[in-house]
């Protein structure tokens, strides 16, 4: 992760829509026996919504420098800490610990107790328990390398230090750590006079505080390491060339004793090293160290690790588990990492580049995108212009444990003055994007709906891809009453194409309930009302407001007959993956969109758009994108515009595309920019525009704008998606 941009001459600054359910209507008609839902809101007229766009937030109080290689870490309710660091201009190495809130927008300088560490950089903090900080590594102001692990409880701001068994590592500073299964990973980073590049990695064991040996990985400093699917994963930072790297690195750490058994004090070629009592310090003389103007002497509760002192193995073996390396050559999509500051983190079964603007680009090339770890293929989720104010640098980004929401904290380009407050040379402004706004799940929701991690819920349904209670719930779902499955309330709907019609010939007024009606509505849905009840909170409401449908046992809901019987289905089984028989299709999850925001369910409209995003495809493009601006997603609904876009040729063929109004007919064509012109294949392959790929690189039009070309042959004077085929696209992958 790259930090630029820091001028400070002293450490601190002195400064002091919700979704509304529907009204419960009756029918108008004679027979009204049955309840009819409101229709989709919006179904006559477009939203209105602006795209969201994350605001900054100017922070008072105790404003940090912008120091380098400090530690920034999000701890919950809405607190972020920095510790550490130190200022470019200076050379001054801090031991500070700051807290921002972000509520009150306030950093304040915490007092903390216990065995204070020394100042440092280059060393990593990770939240532990949910209450602590752990400290691992970096290197103080003589550039000696540390091992040490320091605790910092922020309930009580007091600071211990654990005795630790086992070789300790060699000291090291810009290198990663992750915490997962009670071990800290510790992978890579840089140590000794000479900034020499660590390939290896190891582990401590939180429970026994011993470390395991050390095994060779990949040699990277300034990367970001991530734990997903049984695999360590490491991205980015540079290598021993001093280059940015673009790979991305795996071990798998799973079903590998080495990884996963505990360790056990003493074992093996283990021995004890306590460390608070392990001091080397590289240095030719025997002064002690000296005092910084921090007024704490330098590491004074910290081991400094000579790496020709310790008795680590020098050549250690391969890491145990099968390594993978992916080099990306090209994409449509693939962000550079050789311009721009990046900073690289993990949500949602994705690794996230935060592509923010520097000196060197412009803000049109900035981004923030997605790399999918089941598919190993970039997406673009947001452009930079729509995240980043071009007028700020970003130096640190923190993140929540469950991927939600990330902050990015900087300052703008040009100082300030204000009162005296010089605010461009610190820590003064944040950004907080909410990554859900952009289709993310979250860790916890994406483990969740990864079906074919979880385990059936019975022996009776061992073969079936649900888990939990509803993998025995959905054998009993839309099953009739005389065939002993208990249901006990009907729901139709209108009558979609999908539906065969092999049971018209059974439709009559007293299955339809609306007079008038029984041509455009479908067969009943057979369901159970305590299920509905449980699982849906309008459904629940209707129920306990003894509404019609209470007494009738029975709703029309005026939306496709697909949609809603994919809806209905989703609430038996908690899923919306695509398996058949009733597993929704990308047109049904479109129109559970609509659903999910007709009657306020915000976790089924982050499923739905999470899968629309990731299986956005020519033919169900123009569905999706309609749907969005019905469900009010307006990232989703731009994601789909400029994917019809750059496809425009094919999705017009489409009976996704020749089944929207004329109205969305002319909304759609209305996405294309106003010099946008089409032209034909042959013009398109003369430029290299046939399979998605960009047209008039590094070129512009008359207005100086950036043009690209997509391989249908819509031709526009602003920014795509660059969004292509996935039968089409070539990410240029090399798998090693």
């Amino acid at each position: 992760m790259a930090h630029q941009v820091y001028q400070p001459s002293t450490l601190f600054a002195d400064t002091t829509t919700s979704s509304t359910a529907p009204v419960s209507t009756p029918a108008s008609s004679a027979n009204n026996t049955t309840f009819l839902m409101s229709a989709s809101p919006m179904r006559t007229r477009k939203a209105a919504t602006d795209s969201y766009r994350p605001k900054i937030i100017s922070t008072i109080g105790a404003k940090p420098a912008c120091l380098v290689n400090a530690s920034v870490t999000y701890v919950g309710n809405d607190q972020i800490y920095a510790f550490g660091g130190f200022d470019q201009y200076t050379d001054e190495v801090y031991n500070h610990v700051l807290r921002l809130n972000l509520a009150s927008k306030q950093w304040n300088l915490v007092d903390n107790y216990g065995d204070i560490p020394g100042v440092r950089m280059g060393h990593t903090a990770n939240l532990w328990q949910g209450d602590k900080l752990l400290v691992y590594g970096g290197e103080n102001e003589h550039r000696a390398y540390l091992s040490d692990v320091i605790i910092f409880d922020l309930k009580t701001a007091h600071w211990t230090q654990p005795e630790l068994n086992g070789p300790a590592p060699r000291g090291r500073a810009r290198h990663s750590a992750v915490i997962h299964d009670e071990k800290l990973y510790i992978c890579g980073g840089m140590t000794g006079h000479e900034s020499y590049v660590l390939d290896d990695i190891c582990y401590l064991d939180l429970k026994t505080w011993t470390w395991s040996r050390t095994w060779r990985f990949v040699p990277r400093y300034d990367h970001t390491s991530w734990i997903w699917n049984g695999r360590i994963w490491i991205f980015g930072g540079l290598g021993e060339d001093m280059e940015r790297m673009s790979e991305i690195w795996w071990l798998d750490i799973r079903g590998s004793p080495a990884f996963e058994a505990p360790m056990t004090y003493g074992s093996g070629e283990r021995h004890l090293t306590a460390s608070r009592y392990q001091r080397g310090y590289p240095f030719t003389n025997s002064n002690p160290p000296q005092t910084g103007t921090t007024g704490y002497v330098a590491n004074s509760s910290s081991v400094q690790s000579n790496p020709s002192q310790l008795s680590a193995n020098r050549n250690p073996p391969v890491a145990p588990g099968s390594i993978s390396s992916l080099k990306f050559h090209s994409s449509p999509n693939l962000p550079t990492q050789a311009l721009g500051t990046h900073f690289h983190v993990y949500s949602s079964g994705c690794l996230l580049d935060f592509v923010t603007p520097a000196s060197i680009i412009s803000s049109f090339e900035t981004s923030l995108s997605a790399l999918d770890l089941d598919t190993l293929q970039w997406q673009k989720l947001a452009d930079g212009k729509d995240l980043f104010n071009p007028g700020y640098r970003w130096h640190y980004c923190a993140m929540n444990e469950d991927g939600t929401q990330a902050w990015l904290l900087g300052c703008p380009n040009e100082p300030t003055n204000n009162a005296g407050d010089a605010t461009g040379e610190y820590l003064s402004d944040v950004l907080p994007i909410d990554l859900r706004k952009l289709g993310l799940l979250g860790n916890s929701l994406t483990n969740e709906s990864r079906s074919k991690t979880k385990i059936p819920s019975s022996d009776a349904n061992i073969s079936s891809y649900l888990s939990g209670i509803g993998a025995d719930l959905a054998k009993t779902f839309d099953q009739r009453p005389e065939d002993g499955s208990g249901a006990d309330f009907t729901i139709t709907a209108d009558r979609d194409d999908d539906y065969d019609g092999a049971d018209d010939s059974s439709m009559t007024m007293t299955e339809s309930g609306v007079s008038g009606t029984s041509a455009n509505t479908s067969p009943p849905i057979h369901v159970h009302k305590l299920i509905l009840q449980a699982r849906w909170p309008h459904f629940a409401r209707l129920l306990s407001a003894q509404m019609l449908e209470y007494h009738t046992k029975k709703m029309h809901i005026p939306e496709p007959y697909s949609a809603v019987r994919s809806f209905l289905y989703y609430l038996y089984t908690d899923s919306i993956a695509n398996y058949p028989p009733h597993g929704p299709s990308l047109s049904d999850v479109a129109g559970m969109l609509v659903m999910a925001n007709i009657y306020d369910m915000p976790r089924l409209r982050l499923l739905c758009v999470n899968r629309l995003w990731k299986e956005l495809d020519v033919e169900h493009a123009a569905i999706i994108w309609e749907r969005a601006g019905t469900a009010n997603e307006e990232w989703l609904k731009r994601r789909a515009g400029a994917f019809c876009m750059l496809h425009w040729g094919r999705v017009v063929r489409t009976a996704g595309f020749k089944s929207l109004s004329r109205g969305s007919i002319i909304e759609i064509c209305e996405e294309v920019d106003i010099e946008g012109r089409v032209v034909g294949g042959d013009e398109l392959e003369i430029f290299g525009g046939l399979g998605g790929g960009r047209f008039g690189v590094g070129g512009s039009g008359r207005d100086g704008r950036k043009r690209s070309i997509g391989s249908a042959g819509v031709l526009g004077g602003g920014e795509d998606d660059g969004e292509g085929d996935g039968e089409e696209e070539d990410e240029g992958m090399e798998l090693n």
